[in-house]
Order: C-alpha cells, then structure tokens, then sequence
C-alpha cells in the first residue's frame, strides 16, 4: 500500500502548502482522545521510536520540536488547541490497533495481547533476516499540517534507504500471516510526523484564514532554515493507554539500526 520514495516525497511537499493548509481546515473537528482538555483512554498498540523522554539520541532535534510546538500555541486561540507533553513526542512506524477495535478483540480473546506482542517479535526478526544493511536512518523535519483533529510536524526522509528500510519493515508488520489473523491489517500509507496537538472545541468564530497563515509563515521559516535531522536508531513495540503514555516490558521486540 505504501508509495514509492519519490511520490512520498511528492505528497508531503504537497500537505505544507497553503492551499493544502486552506481545505484541511475546512473540515477540522475536536477530537475524542481528551475531554474538557483532559487526556481521555485509548488503549492500543503501535511500533513506535521511542519516546522523547527516553531518546538522548535526538535530544537536540526534540527540542527544536518542542520550540516550534510552543510557537505555535502561542498564535492559536485559547482553548482550542491541546499541546501534548514534549515527552511524549515519538514517530509511529506502524499502527497495529486502537480504542474500540482494541476492547473488541480483547473481549473475544483473551490471550491477544500475548499473540500479538510474539507475532511482532516474528515480524521484527523476519525484518532483520533480510535487509541488506544496519545504517541509521535519517529523517528531516520538512513543515506542519493539519489533520481534521490535530496539528502535526511531518518529515521526509534525508535519502532513499532511509524511506525504504521503514517501509520493508512496515511490510514485515503488515504481511505476516500471524498478524493478519488476528485482526492487524494495514489502514493508512506512512506520513511520518510527530503529532504535535489535537484540537479541543472548534470555535464558530475561528479564523481559519488566521490560522493557515500561522502555519504557512512556519513552514516557509522552515524551509529557508536548516532542515532539523530526526535519526532512527530503534523501533520498538508499545502500548499505550492514551495519547501521552506509552509502555512496554523488557521482553518486547524491538529492532535497531545502526549497530
């Protein structure tokens, strides 16, 4: 499902501009993973990298992130936008399952946890059978979008082995058998971002005019600065109960690159 480097590329360019930024805000909404501003359940599992409290790797590059986060919430109207920890901060590689879907199939079996967290151990090791090399993937921030229930901060990779590892290991998730019989199946192409806000009530009278000049004079600062570098050094199998927290026991897959 996922599309060639080029086209990815092609895509992402496409999301950060203004016209782009003028329809997406057309059909924003307030989002169900928290109430009266408050982080709400939603449990599932996702392979992520890890979170930006537990990666020193990317330390200064979380914290260019972390900047342009605070930027923005300055220039948005109060209340209608919720920042999430900078902690939190993470890109997802692949989405396994997720609220509603999840509670469904824990209820009609009871061992899924278990089955899932070994079928992703079976996919991470199919994964490093075989690619060809261990570099560490590069990734740059390239511009911030808006989806219909939050802000994200989008990246592209810096080459194309660095778009093609993730993807092979996305096809090593999404086509094993094991996964796929237990309800995992793939729901959206990659659009690597870090989310950096959802939305919270949607005012009648926002300025969405306002707002898309907001991000485009970000996105252009962007671009005519020097790209922030985002290294992915490990993937890593994780649940979460809601949108700022996510664990995983020792014993959980986890590929690195690079080493």
């Amino acid at each position: 499902m996922d599309e060639s480097y080029q086209d990815y590329i092609n895509r992402v360019a496409r999301l950060t501009l203004p016209s782009a930024c003028s329809m997406q805000l057309q059909a924003i909404q307030k989002s169900p993973k928290f109430i009266d501003g408050k982080v709400t359940s939603f449990p599932g599992y996702s392979v992520i990298t890890p979170p930006a409290e537990e990666d020193t790797n990317n330390k200064n590059f979380y914290n260019q992130v972390k900047t342009l986060q605070q930027q923005l919430s300055q220039q948005l109207e109060p209340g209608f936008f919720i920042p999430l920890p900078s902690d939190s901060f993470h890109l997802t590689i692949a989405d396994l399952i997720w609220d509603d879907s999840y509670h469904q199939i824990v209820a009609a079996n009871p061992n899924f946890d278990r089955e899932l967290q070994q079928q992703i151990l079976v996919s991470f090791q199919q994964y490093q059978e075989s690619k060809s090399n261990n570099k560490l993937l590069s990734w740059q921030l390239w511009g911030v979008v808006t989806r219909p229930r939050a802000i994200m901060a989008c990246l592209v990779p810096k080459d194309q082995e660095s778009y093609e590892s993730i993807i092979q290991l996305r096809r090593s998730v999404y086509q094993n058998a094991g996964l796929i019989a237990l309800g995992i199946e793939q729901q959206y192409d990659l659009t690597a971002h870090f989310t950096l806000g959802y939305f919270n009530n949607v005012p009648p009278s926002l300025n969405r005019d306002r707002l898309c000049i907001v991000l485009s004079q970000i996105n252009d600062h962007l671009v005519e600065s020097e790209l922030p570098e985002f290294t992915i050094y490990e993937a890593q199998l994780r649940k979460f109960e809601n949108m700022i927290q996510y664990n995983r026991e020792p014993d959980w897959a986890t590929v690195k690159f690079g080493g």
